[in-house]
């Protein structure tokens, strides 16, 4: 029975729920809310595109620590290239003349473009090592330090065979360079395991080839659209003053790959929620036999509707206590850790809310009974 109305007495239909109301206006125009969505998570990706990474140091600190403060008088008197030394050495025991063949390789790297100056180049006291002190042009985060190290790197052959020695590059920057470079070069065999293996495991659960590629490329959106919001505060400096950024500058060298696992975690997760409610609904209505194609589409539609509404709360608390659990750090955690908060933050409120629960419905809508 419908309830009456106190005033006159006449039945009035009953209040839907917001999760009812909003399932139903994303799947009236499912294509336009897809590229809607698509097209804005680009956009907010876009920053993504000039990702830096390094380790930090203590030019991230807040300024009115002591190191801060160091790092930067450094920086300002002597050149930024003295807060991260680069160190070249390799074994000379088979030179006769060792003060004169450093002398001579410091000759030749002082040549080289971003070094601003050798500070030392000299064997040891038993004269079978020979150390080269390096300091660059530009800070130890600097993406110019890096190439520096690299072409360093590329005359390795050359000058075995004019000095005869085999230099290897080091230094505490020199390690960071590589650090940032091995996580870097992890993410796309991580991304491809992962993916394909929520692909595999999805087929299996859902027995369809649709939901868990629709799964995989939300994942994807979610992914680059947080790398975007951690670029444009980071690294472009919007909203730096607002989050207390100390620095803008490269960002954290971790922070891709912790944010891809945790976050697909999660995304899987809202996922499974919503869509096993729409296929167990799907299954339980007997119009999904039907001879007729609009009317098994109808089923679907339907489906995905009470599929949307009787998940979607769960979903809603889940994304919010997660939200909020990462984004108590953004303000006042320590500068290392902002990046991967920041990161969380928004890679789980734009996965939960615009992709698992506008995304994903409208995509159920597209594709109907598959």
């Amino acid at each position: 029975a419908l309830p009456i109305s106190k005033k006159d007495g006449s039945a009035r239909a009953p209040r839907r729920a917001f999760s009812e109301r909003w399932v139903g206006g994303v799947t009236r125009h499912p294509v336009l809310v897809s590229i809607a969505v698509v097209l804005g998570l680009g956009v907010v990706a876009v920053p993504a595109l000039s990702l830096d990474l390094a380790l930090p140091n203590a030019g991230v600190l807040p300024k009115d620590s002591e190191a801060r403060q160091s790092y930067d008088i450094v920086g300002e008197e002597f050149g930024p290239g003295f807060n991260g030394p680069l160190i070249l050495t390799g074994t000379i025991v088979t030179s006769t003349d060792p003060v004169g063949l450093m002398d001579d390789l410091g000759d030749a790297v002082a040549k080289i473009d971003g070094v601003k100056d050798v500070a030392l180049s000299t064997p040891n006291e038993t004269a079978d090592t020979g150390i080269v002190q390096i300091i660059p042009e530009t800070a130890p985060d600097d993406p110019a330090t890096a190439d520096l190290v690299r072409e360093l790197r590329s005359h390795h052959d050359e000058w075995l065979d004019e000095f005869g020695i085999d230099l290897k590059v080091t230094g505490f920057t020199a390690v960071g360079i590589d650090i940032s470079d091995q996580l870097g070069g992890a993410l796309l065999p991580f991304g491809i395991f992962v993916i394909g293996l929520s692909l595999v495991l999805l087929t299996v659960v859902f027995r369809s080839l649709w939901v868990p590629v629709t799964a995989a490329l939300g994942y994807l959106l979610s992914i680059v659209a947080a790398f975007g919001v951690v670029a444009a505060v980071f690294e472009w400096g919007w909203f730096a003053d607002l989050l207390h950024v100390a620095k803008v500058g490269p960002i954290i060298s971790f922070m891709p790959i912790v944010l891809m696992g945790v976050l697909f975690g999660l995304a899987m997760d809202y996922q499974v929620f919503l869509v096993s409610r729409m296929r167990e609904d799907f299954v339980h209505d007997p119009d999904r036999k039907s001879s007729d194609r609009a009317t098994r589409r109808a089923a679907a539609l339907r489906a995905v509707r009470s599929g949307f509404t009787g998940s979607a709360k769960v979903v809603t608390a889940a994304g919010l206590i997660m939200f909020a659990v990462f984004v108590a750090f953004v303000p006042e955690g320590d500068s290392s850790l902002k990046p991967i908060a920041l990161g969380l933050a928004a890679g789980i409120a734009i996965d939960a809310f615009l992709v698992r629960m506008t995304l994903v419905p409208a995509l159920m809508a597209i594709l109907g009974e598959r």
